[in-house]
């Protein structure tokens, strides 16, 4: 019996697996972009200022950033079961809370939450599906829960001003918790890593394990260990630096790309929301058919597994400087063009990115290295709406913005080629060394 039967009798709970993984991302992006929906109705009823306003749009980010690099640490020591669950548990908490909100108070709080809630989010999916999936379909599945994050701007915002306009702003928080609360118990009866999974067959989990997938459980170096192990390795930074590279001009597009519309392109508020969801659209399907499917396709026909998915990041990132051709065009059609070009190379490089994680980690380091990597990914993110608002404030155009975005990218590409290195495992750190026993 040749290879490729019985390749075909393995069974595939491992892709339930991955599909869940992908609908707790986009159940997790919806529940963030619901205060935009609702900002002008709660704005209204609670009397807010500009300031106000601001600062519950920023709150989610003060948490959510500052946690990354403890989470990472956390979901190393405690796994992605029990991190995963109480991380989806709270989602549905920080919406309740702001459902029956009396004021800016219990938003802000809820906002807070909801940043630490959503804070394990990426970094577990990262290490859930490291252990889940071999090495040659690491790109498939991780482009399933990227791509969400892509998605959830095409369906999310529709979904939360139907019901906002409909019923009232509390009511769409009301439905992100009735989301959220669902995925929790999906998650809860689902989720197992694959040594505890009773319905994951062994002939599967032969083949997961024999093709690389990450060995489960903590490192024996310690949490606190591996941190500083890894901050000393070159294929951290150089991931670090040009994943952060890729957050800047991602942050920019997700908060100022119907800003832009409106201004620059003079188009109507319901316009701008149309032809804005066209490049989240094309990033959706290059996330998938890209940095998924081409690459595991790829490395299945023998082509060398670095090579492959470095190729993929860093051309992806060179499609990313098409944000300059936005530059240069009046034309509201070729500058979506422009932007679609550029955000769908952005988007097949992500789920590389976000591969990588439990591609090079040792034992035990992979949620640490997500954590990491997103905190930087979150602090450029905060930086490109604020100087994208300075730059676009002092110029009334946006073409300075868009050109600081591509020199941003340019460090983020060299980042990639020079200091990433090839793509295999940093070696185990050394054991932590046994508590001395004291003298009797």
């Amino acid at each position: 019996m040749n290879t490729v039967t019985q390749k075909k009798k393995i069974p595939k709970r491992r892709w339930g697996i991955g599909a869940l993984l992908g609908m707790g991302v986009l159940i997790n992006y919806i529940d963030r972009i619901g205060l935009s929906v609702a900002a002008p109705q709660i704005k209204e009823m609670f009397d807010l200022t500009p300031v106000e306003l601001g600062l519950l749009f920023s709150a989610f980010a003060w948490s959510y950033s500052l946690l990354q690099i403890p989470v990472g640490m956390v979901i190393d020591r405690f796994g992605p079961t029990r991190v995963g669950r109480w991380g989806a548990f709270l989602w549905g908490v920080a919406s309740v809370i702001t459902a029956f909100s009396s004021g800016f108070a219990g938003i802000f709080f809820a906002r807070i939450l909801l940043g630490v809630a959503e804070a394990p989010a990426f970094p577990v999916s990262a290490k859930a599906t490291g252990y889940w999936f071999p090495r040659g379909e690491r790109g498939m599945a991780t482009a399933i829960f990227d791509a969400a994050a892509k998605f959830s701007n095409v369906i999310g915002v529709p979904l939360i001003a139907v019901t906002i306009v409909t019923f009232g702003w509390r009511w769409g928080f009301g439905l992100t918790a009735l989301l959220s609360f669902s995925y929790f118990i999906a998650f809860f009866v689902l989720y197992r890593d694959p040594s505890a999974d009773p319905k994951l067959s062994k002939e599967e989990l032969h083949y997961i394990q024999s093709g690389g997938a990450s060995p489960e459980g903590p490192s024996e170096a310690g949490a606190v260990n591996m941190l500083g192990y890894l901050l000393t390795k070159s294929k951290v930074w150089g991931l670090t630096i040009g994943f952060a590279a890729y957050g800047y001009s991602f942050y920019l597009f997700l908060t100022w790309l119907p800003g832009y519309l409106v201004q620059t392109m003079h188009m109507s508020i319901l316009k701008s929301a149309g032809f804005a969801a066209i490049p989240w659209a094309v990033a959706t399907a290059t996330d998938l058919f890209v940095g998924g499917w081409l690459i595991d396709h790829l490395i299945a026909k023998g082509k060398d597994e670095s090579v492959v998915r470095k190729s993929v990041l860093i051309i992806g990132m060179l499609f990313g400087l098409a944000v300059f051709g936005a530059t240069q065009t009046t034309d509201p059609v070729w500058a979506i063009v422009w932007i679609s070009i550029a955000l769908g190379g952005l988007a097949s490089a992500a789920p590389v990115g976000w591969s990588l994680p439990s591609l090079i980690a040792p034992k035990g380091g992979a949620g640490t290295i997500g954590g990491i990597m997103n905190f930087a990914n979150n602090l450029m993110g905060a930086a490109a709406p604020i100087v994208t608002g300075v730059i676009v404030g002092a110029t009334n155009s946006f073409t300075n913005a868009f050109l600081v975005a591509g020199v941003i990218l340019v460090i983020g590409i060299i980042s990639f080629v020079f200091v990433l290195g090839k793509i295999e495992p940093i070696p185990d750190p050394a054991p932590a060394a046994p508590a001395p026993v004291p003298a009797r």
